[in-house]
């Protein structure tokens, strides 16, 4: 496979996650691993361009694909991509846990839709849960970067160029009436 334009080869577990596979055999650590079950989003991934959970794929689905993790998203010099700076510039993050698995979901979310409806946007986000923010600062931030006044970089990655389909729970409530936070 090739993990953030960086050829993987080797042997592992039949059923070594790859998430597991990500964090101990290639320690990018900034796949986090919440729940286990594909629920959180906190491991969300970019695989051939669709947002994946890493806790749910072995890592031996994998083979010949292309891996996008958070650790892929900013520009190689280093340069935070439009939907980072937003999430900094907005604060949509406080513990950070969840962090890079809203920033995936994110920058696969404005990639199928460039310029989605509120209702869109919290549509793309419910599959990723947060128990820090209330999420006002992570949906500013996404609003933000779909803004054609954003800053233009976008991550430049093969799979980042493909259309991903963000997994979505059955519906986001949980992402309505916590303004108070």
């Amino acid at each position: 496979m090739t993990v953030n334009g960086v050829p993987r080869v080797g042997t592992v577990a039949a059923r070594l996650t790859l998430a597991d596979f990500l964090r101990v055999d290639c320690g990018l650590t900034g796949t986090h691993l919440g729940c286990e079950h594909g629920v959180c989003g906190a491991c969300t991934i970019l695989v051939d361009g669709e947002a994946v959970r890493a806790c749910l794929m072995f890592a031996v689905q994998a083979d010949g694909a292309t891996v996008t993790t958070i650790e892929g998203i900013a520009a190689p010099d280093g340069e935070l991509s439009r939907v980072q700076a937003a999430f900094r510039d907005h604060h949509g993050l406080q513990c950070g846990f969840c962090t890079p698995g809203f920033v995936i979901t994110t920058t696969a979310l404005l990639r199928d839709n460039p310029n989605p409806s509120e209702d869109e946007i919290r549509e793309g986000l419910s599959g990723n849960l947060c128990r820090c923010t209330g999420y006002q600062g992570i949906l500013a931030a996404v609003r933000a970067a779909a803004t054609p006044t954003a800053a233009p970089h976008s991550p430049t990655t093969a799979a980042s160029r493909e259309g991903p389909r963000p997994q979505r729970s059955p519906s986001p409530e949980h992402l309505q009436g916590h303004s108070d936070q």
